[in-house]
């Protein structure tokens, strides 16, 4: 089992509490086999709400897949706990959004996509429609009456 953190940066212009909302919100990823390192072309999708058990008893993860090349059966789970919002503060700096429990499993990309969530710096409008896929996103905060933005939204993973 390993533990892989994926670190989120961006730019954020008057806003801060950047964070995915929600329970059925879709971590979309690119999964490497840690047996045979095939990493299928499609992105797959892991969320808080799907739990599958896993075989022997040893617990549940988010999902289990099988890998279409050597047919290694393959786990990764979304440590609930770790899940942090990017904030001001952490502007244009790596800062790790949530942690992933792997079993077999290696995630090698990210795709911000809807389901983020976000407020205004000063005021604290909330902004609960932000969709990152473009990895550039702006509204304008009527409270304070200026532009908000998430702008130059890149991504790692580190191993924890």
């Amino acid at each position: 089992m390993v533990k892989f953190g994926l670190q989120f940066k961006a730019n954020l212009e008057n806003v801060t509490n950047v964070r995915p909302l929600g329970e059925d919100f879709r971590w979309f990823l690119k999964l490497k086999c840690g047996n045979c390192g095939e990493v299928p072309d499609k992105w797959q999708y892991v969320t808080l709400m799907e739990s599958v058990p896993l075989k022997g008893g040893r617990g549940s993860a988010s999902m289990v897949q099988k890998c279409k090349l050597c047919a290694r059966e393959n786990s990764i789970d979304i440590l609930r706990d770790t899940i942090t919002p990017y904030n001001a503060s952490d502007n244009e700096k790596f800062k790790t959004m949530v942690q992933f429990e792997c079993r077999g499993l290696e995630p090698v990309d990210f795709q911000p996509q809807a389901g983020f969530a976000a407020e205004g710096a000063e005021t604290g409008t909330p902004f609960p429609e932000v969709n990152l896929l473009e990895k550039d996103w702006n509204d304008y905060d009527d409270k304070a009456k200026e532009s908000v933005g998430i702008y130059e939204v890149t991504h790692r993973f580190i191993k924890c």
